[in-house]
């Protein structure tokens, strides 16, 4: 009929954890269920397959990657980023060069790791007001990692802070997709080499 016995163990699993926090949190959990965005708990599900499949790896789930064209430079991944980072009126407020910082300390060559930081402090400043504990997650960065197959690009899973969390007020709920949007158009582009 369409539904395999993985969907059907999911679904059972969905199931019993939500039986589980309604018995142990009680009117709770309903409560709480109820200030969610919609959408909330299926891109609950998609970050706990991810969970599964990266074997645990919390960092897996919460995380999106691409992999980078091959042929593409370092400097041309760069120039991508901040091209889309100005584009969507964001802000470039650090760069951390790590694997340069490891190889003038060790005068060894290092795979390249950088952390790109991009922000809007206005919409920063507004999402710290509706949550404190969103300032964790600031500024958005972008890192370039490279592998033994080449260079990738990882961020943060920005669809758990626009879909998973409280309800965000209008216009807050827009400029945080905006911001969703802006990194998620980084990762793509730069990835696949588009200026």
């Amino acid at each position: 009929m369409g539904v395999t016995m993985q969907h059907w163990r999911r679904g059972a699993a969905v199931v019993a954890v939500a039986a589980a926090a309604v018995l142990s949190s009680g009117c709770g959990t309903v409560a709480t269920i109820g200030k969610l965005e919609d959408g909330a708990g299926a891109e609950a599900m998609k970050m706990w397959d991810r969970w599964v499949e990266g074997g645990g790896d919390i960092a897996v789930a919460t995380t999106w990657e691409r992999k980078v064209k091959p042929g593409l430079t370092v400097a041309e991944v760069e120039e991508i980023l901040r091209n889309v980072m100005v584009e969507h009126n964001m802000r470039d407020v650090g760069t951390l060069p790590l694997s340069k910082e490891l190889e003038a300390r060790s005068g060894k060559k290092e795979p390249v790791l950088t952390i790109y930081q991009f922000c809007s402090p206005n919409i920063a400043r507004r999402m710290a007001d509706f949550s404190p504990h969103m300032a964790a997650y600031m500024p958005c960065r972008v890192a370039l990692v490279e592998r033994p197959d080449g260079l990738w690009l990882y961020t943060l899973n920005m669809d758990m802070m626009v879909k998973m969390g409280r309800k965000l007020p209008s216009p807050l709920k827009e400029e945080a997709w905006s911001v969703r949007q802006a990194v998620w158009d980084m990762m793509e582009r730069a990835s696949k080499g588009e200026f």
